[in-house]
């Protein structure tokens, strides 16, 4: 027993040391911690989550393809004309926005062109720009677990295929797309009346009082007026294609290929759609192959493949290693009520910035307490809470460009802008994605 605690403190304190360094630094934390547990401890070391980062691997390439042929800025421009043509309904309309945004692109990062924006029609329309701009920031992650593209809904369909009970892309997306457009809308709902009116507002009326902050509100704020690449329009066709050509394959099983009397796997299938129209756009718009190696979303998707690389790892090793005293302890709880697991995986989620890492993290955990696959994926969107520390970069973005303050972090820390809209998503989404998976797969 003594050896549990002293692995499970070595995990913990590897986890929470990659958080402070940042960056790749939790992922090479975490190879050292599979070092320790295998020669130190003697833990047998599990199988490193190959499927899952070359499916990572596969979309970022694609979608950073896509960036650079001006493909996100194209979309970013088109959701800031329904804003601009729509501004009274900004609080309603822009976390939408982000979170179909998000669900076409598989990435969160493309809300960081949107965000000024926001702020911009807001205060514009006398809006209070914090009812916009905190649930869009919450709404543009809660997307990732309803895209069919992103790196958790094939980090989940990974470790599905492994099981007797296979859960398929379909089936994922089915339950998290509902399920997180009913958190949004409800958290949006919320925010229509949160807070003073800018005009009614004493601390933002008494900024004012500042020429320079008083200037600084002038500035424009648009990317219309941006001139994009020609090819831009073609290269979100193209990738449409890739993410509507892995729907398809989703959908009617019989078109995959079938070799040695099994079909081809839809994580395999996945891999080869998304390099092969990332191709496709890279011939199509003649973008450079160095610029793709350096846009900020190949630089976010490399980052997430070696902190997945090290920290999944590193916990799997653990918790296969401890299968039998994990199970003893907890098993009988999980098993009287289910939706506790749901609880663990949002406290692992506040402090591992990433709800691919997140799930690589907790599904092994829940197979190993024998939950149902269709369990785990009505909990999946409880894989998203770091916005409960607003440490997030969508977080900390939408905070430093919204020019009027009141999109903030507050004197103790948790009492921010996000944390309502946050608790309010992720609980309705994670309430109907479980009911939904009750109803819909009978467990």
């Amino acid at each position: 027993m003594w050896t549990f605690w002293l692995e499970f403190i070595l995990v913990l304190g590897a986890i929470l040391l990659g958080i402070r360094r940042g960056g790749v630094a939790l992922g090479l934390i975490g190879g050292l911690g599979v070092a320790v547990l295998v020669f130190v401890f003697r833990t047998p070391p599990s199988e490193p989550p190959v499927t899952v980062m070359l499916i990572i691997l596969a979309v970022v390439t694609a979608s950073a393809t896509l960036q650079v042929a001006g493909g996100l800025d194209w979309l970013v421009q088109q959701t800031e004309r329904l804003l601009r043509a729509y501004p009274q309904r900004v609080t309603l309309l822009a976390p939408l926005a982000t979170f179909l945004l998000t669900v076409c692109v598989g990435t969160g990062h493309a809300v960081y062109a949107l965000l000024p924006v926001i702020g911009d029609v807001a205060l514009r329309t006398g809006i209070r720009p914090e009812r916009p701009m905190a649930i869009s920031s919450v709404a543009s992650q809660m997307g990732i677990t309803a895209s069919p593209v992103a790196a958790a809904v094939t980090t989940f369909l990974a470790f599905a295929a492994k099981t007797p009970t296979p859960v398929g892309l379909f089936d994922i997306v089915m339950i998290t797309l509902p399920a997180g457009l009913a958190g949004v809308l409800v958290a949006a709902l919320w925010s229509m009346k949160r807070g003073k009116d800018l005009a009614d507002d004493p601390e933002y009326q008494a900024r004012l009082a500042d020429p320079q902050f008083r200037a600084a509100l002038d500035v424009s704020v648009t990317t219309l007026g941006t001139e994009l690449p020609k090819t831009a329009k073609l290269s979100v066709a193209l990738f449409f294609g890739g993410v509507l050509t892995i729907v398809m394959l989703a959908l009617f099983p019989v078109l995959v290929p079938v070799f040695g009397g099994k079909a081809v796997p839809m994580t395999t299938i996945v891999q080869i759609v998304m390099l092969g129209f990332g191709a496709l756009i890279l011939f199509a718009t003649g973008v450079k192959a160095p610029d793709i190696a350096r846009s900020s979303v190949f630089t976010a998707g490399m980052i997430a493949v070696v902190s997945i690389f090290g920290i999944a790892w590193m916990s799997d090793t653990f918790v296969s290693g401890n299968k039998a005293f994990l199970i003893e302890q907890i098993e009988a709880m999980v098993k009287f009520a289910p939706w506790t697991f749901a609880l663990a995986m949002f406290a692992v989620s506040a402090f591992v910035k990433s709800q691919a890492a997140t799930l690589t993290i907790m599904i092994p955990f829940g197979l190993a307490l024998s939950l149902p696959v269709p369990l785990l994926l009505g909990l999946m969107p409880s894989s998203y809470a770091y916005f409960f520390f607003a440490f997030y970069p969508s977080d900390l973005a939408a905070i430093n460009m919204e020019r009027t303050g009141t999109t903030h972090i507050g004197k103790y820390l948790l009492n921010h802008s996000f944390m309502i809209p946050g608790l309010i998503g992720v609980g309705v989404s994670t309430t109907v994605a479980y009911l939904l998976s009750r109803v819909l797969f009978s467990y």
